[in-house]
């Protein structure tokens, strides 16, 4: 089993749990519709892909992971986190596609997954551009696919008549990686943050008063 899947099982085992409750709650999902998204996810990276053309989209890489994308997008608090998610995206495509670049084309000859590396670096990015829960993990996911789909146009631009595959070959390890980590890191650093402004709030000044308190 390929470590993004493994990760989707650990992922379903804390939904269970509820250790992922107020996770779910900022990104306007219940328990139910993770675990189902988890669910085909896991089950439609089994699946044969669709081929439209030049173009082969893997079900649990592609294609559920996107209109999980839409539906986190059109339920986004503000046009601005919509803007943010868009740019964010678009951003961590660029960043992925450039670092893919510097490795050689044939996986066998590097000493690690680099789907891997591009999902972990794709959630990083993802998270320092996206900044909320759901637009991290919109660039996070976006971020992968745009970044395969470049490749595909790039080498068609060289006259190079290779299929694009979005989703499959591997890139469902990076795609829920990238989203994973980007929306824990939200989670890790935006508690950090939370806690700090809230001990500044009730930090004593100099007078023994109580910031945010009842000075009366």
């Amino acid at each position: 089993m390929s470590i993004g899947m493994v990760l989707l099982v650990v992922i379903a085992l804390l939904i269970l749990f509820g250790v992922l409750q107020r996770v779910l709650d900022r990104m306007a999902l219940t328990d139910r519709q993770a675990l189902a998204c988890v669910a085909l996810i896991f089950i439609g990276g089994w699946l044969p892909d669709i081929s439209l053309g030049m173009v082969t989209l893997n079900i649990g890489g592609a294609i559920v992971p996107l209109a999980v994308c839409v539906y986190l997008f059109l339920n986004a608090g503000t046009s601005k986190e919509r803007i943010r998610a868009f740019v964010a995206s678009v951003l961590t495509g660029a960043v992925i596609y450039v670092i893919g670049l510097y490795f050689p084309a044939d996986p066998v000859a590097m000493p690690f997954d680099p789907m891997i590396l591009y999902g972990l670096c794709g959630g990083i990015v993802a998270w320092l551009l996206g900044r909320s829960r759901r637009s991290a993990f919109i660039a996070g996911v976006l971020g992968i696919i745009l970044a395969d789909a470049a490749v595909g146009v790039v080498n068609w631009s060289r006259g190079i008549n290779q299929a694009v595959h979005l989703g499959g070959a591997g890139a469902l390890d990076a795609i829920v990686l990238s989203g994973v980590s980007a929306v824990l890191l939200c989670e890790l650093f935006g508690e950090i943050m939370e806690r700090i402004a809230h001990g500044r709030a009730h930090a004593p000044h100099e007078d023994g008063a109580i910031e945010g308190g009842n000075r009366a």
